[in-house]
Formats: C-alpha cells, structure tokens, sequence
C-alpha cells in the first residue's frame, strides 16, 4: 500500500512537471507579456515546489532584476554590482549553502543561464530550512528547475529581441521618411539655375540615411544669385535635425537687402540657441551680381572652396571670413571676401567628408582632385563627375567616413 501510493505521488508529480512545461510553451506561444511568464514561473516553484526564495538577474545592457520572491524587498538594488562582482565566475549550477555572506547567504544554488558563451540570467534559489526534515526540494527538483528556469529565461530574452527587432524596423522608417524629407530640402538638379549667367551642378551624399550637410542655391532679385554650403558637427539624427532648423533660419533671412555678415551674426545666435553649445556648424555662404560679375563671400570655418581663374589658369582658395557657427555666443571677428570673376571660371564648394574620405591605406583624398577636375576641359557637370569617378576609384570598395556635399559652379 505504501508502495502504491508513493507511485502514484511520482505520477502525479510526473505528470505535474509535464503539465507545467505545455502550460508554460502554451503561454511562450500566445505570446504574453514577461510579467505574465514570471508570475506562472514563481507559482510553479513557491506554491507547487515550495521554494521559498527566488532571486533573478537578467541581462538587457545591464543586469537588471525581473523577480524577487520571498526576500527583503530592498535585497539586490544594485543589480549591475552584484552581477559583475559575484556572479560571474559561475557558470553552471553550483550549491552555495555553505556561503554566509551577502548576497549569497539567503540562498542555496545559484543556475547561471548562458546563450552561446554569454551570460544572459542568474537565478538564486533557496528554500533549505535547517529545523525541516527530509530532502530539500531544491535537491529533489533541481533538474526540473533548471529545465524551466532554462525555457523561461530564454523565452524572456527571445521577447526582448523581438521587441528590439520591432523597434529597430521602426526607427528604420522614420529615417526613411526622414531621408525623404531632408531630400526635399536640398534643391533638386531640375531647381538649380541654367542661365545666361550661371550652371549649377551638385552631388550628395549622406553617411548614413540623414545628414549633417547641407547646400542650397537662391535667387536673390534679377541679378544677384545666393548659394552655401554647410556641415554640421557629428553625423546622423542629430545633426540631420540642428541642419534642417539652420536651413529654414537660412531661407527665411538671406535676403537681397541683408549683407552677409548681417546675415552670419543672426545665423551664430540662432545656432547658439538651437545647438545649446553641443554642436557647431562650419558655413560658406556667397552672393554673386550677374550685373558687375562681383562674388561676396564669408567663409565661417569651412573648407575653403575652390576657384578657377580661367584668366590666369590658377587656383584661388577662398579663405576669408570668420570662425564657425556657434563656436562663440559672438563672433569675435568677421571679414567679408570680395572678389571679380570672368566668363569660364569655375567655382567648387564642398564638405569634408569629401577631402577626408580615406582608402584602405588610410590615405586621404585631399584636394589634389579638386584642381584637376577644374582643370579638365568641359562643364561644371563634367568636373563634378570627374570628382565622383576619381573619388569612386579612390575608396576601392572602402565606405565614406563621414557626409559628402559638393557644389559647383560655372561663369558664363
């Protein structure tokens, strides 16, 4: 009789543990939340197993605590410590009655949970009660525990990486709108001017799906044409951010009745308000009269572009102006460049990206290929193609470093 009824406590308990490995991949699949997992989890081992003590540390970036069942609410506040300080060095099921101090000394086995080499959990478990008698619960069902501690764990982190999936997919369609978007900011080959007086050609190219640069090209009045080029500190988002705001700022004032380095000291303040002193942005700004073939410019910190006097057959770096934007509250100094052109000069703005772009020699492009593709023979179209397939040949197959924005100019 003894014997029958400790079979049928075996079968039960058989048929128990059976039970709540369908329960528990019944509700992975359903796909409920975390807190719901972790609750049918401590059930199964306080109330069915009668442990009495569970502690669990997951790691997502930082180890974190997901349950603490029959411990001191304010045991394990600091995670992150106790992971790296203690845990570590375990990395299978070790019996850890016999240690008395914290945190160990309210627990009886500790079950690290690896994926691939990685630790991913810690579980404390500890239920031994020195004044009970017979087999602790923990001995008798460490290998079930475990079993389900193992599914339970890895069902959590496969849900973390789901939702990082998901968040992942979604911030790659907003940067695809916000790609969109920054692209009808940047005038578009068919809205740059092909005139008597000027040809217009441009390339763009951002590291990653937004930028940081910027170039533009406005009509002033019937004879005065503004164009700029702009690159913002730092790259992605952010950046794309600081340079649409600068962009509107920049159309809503550069008029034909603002000089320019009216122009430059409302732009540093309205950047110094924006960036709040953690970006800056380096800025080519120049105004060119069809009428007296005058060029006005202000280099704020930029790359020199680059001038072909086709009279001379020499090249001309534009270097006057001042420091970046939002460098200083105010600009200490500005100087405004002034200079004549002729008919088949040639004019090249550019980022640094394109200078500083390095092949698989950590060699940078420099601006060597800037001069011969103003020397070629042909159209600005021609030169900034001749820019592209230097450029291409160059890399080898290496990826740009950094955005890539380049304006040039003919004068008829």
């Amino acid at each position: 009789m003894i014997s029958d009824n400790a079979s049928l406590r075996k079968l039960n308990l058989s048929n128990f543990k059976l039970n709540s490995l369908l329960e528990i991949t019944q509700l992975i699949n359903e796909n409920v939340s975390t807190e719901k997992l972790l609750g049918k989890y401590e059930t199964i081992l306080r109330q069915k197993l009668n442990i009495e003590k569970i502690f669990v540390l997951v790691k997502n970036v930082e180890w974190h605590c997901v349950l603490r069942a029959g411990v001191p609410e304010e045991y394990g506040t600091n995670p992150q410590e106790i992971a790296e300080m203690f845990f570590t060095s375990f990395t299978e099921i070790t019996g850890i009655s016999f240690k008395t101090e914290y945190p160990f000394d309210l627990f009886d086995v500790i079950i690290p949970v690896f994926h691939k080499e990685t630790a991913v959990a810690y579980v404390l478990i500890g239920d031994i009660d020195e004044e009970k008698q017979g087999l602790s619960p923990i001995i008798k069902h460490l290998k079930f525990i475990q079993t389900i501690t193992n599914i339970i764990v890895v069902a959590i982190e496969n849900k973390r990486l789901q939702i990082e999936s998901l968040e992942k997919e979604a911030l790659r369609k907003e940067l695809e709108v916000a790609s969109q978007m920054q692209a009808m900011l940047i005038p578009s080959a068919e809205n740059l001017p092909k005139n008597p007086y000027l040809h217009i050609a441009t390339y763009y190219r951002p590291h990653s799906q937004v930028g940081g640069d910027y170039y533009d090209f406005l009509l002033l009045n019937e004879s005065e044409f503004g164009f700029c080029v702009a690159d913002v500190s730092g790259k992605g988002v952010s950046a794309a951010i600081l340079m649409s705001n600068f962009q509107a700022n920049l159309r809503a004032l550069f008029k034909s009745n603002i000089s320019l380095i009216d122009l430059v000291k409302e732009l540093n303040d309205l950047v110094n308000t924006s960036a709040h002193g953690e970006k800056f942005i380096t800025f080519f700004i120049g105004k060119y009269n069809t009428q007296n073939k005058t060029l006005q410019y202000i280099n704020a910190g930029h790359n020199p572009p680059l001038l072909l006097d086709n009279t001379e057959k020499t090249m001309v770096y534009l270097t006057t102006g001042c420091v970046g934007l939002g460098m200083f509250d105010k600009i200490p100094s500005i100087q405004l460049g002034s200079l004549k052109v002729s008919s088949g000069d040639k004019l090249v703005c550019y980022t640094d990206g394109l200078i500083e772009a390095e092949n698989e020699n950590a060699t940078e492009f420099g601006t060597i290929p800037l001069e011969g593709a103003l020397s070629i023979d042909g159209d600005i179209d021609d030169s900034l193609h001749y820019i592209h397939e230097t450029l291409h040949e160059f890399l080898k197959g290496n990826a740009l470093g950094d955005d890539v924005a380049i304006i040039g100019i003919d004068f008829l």
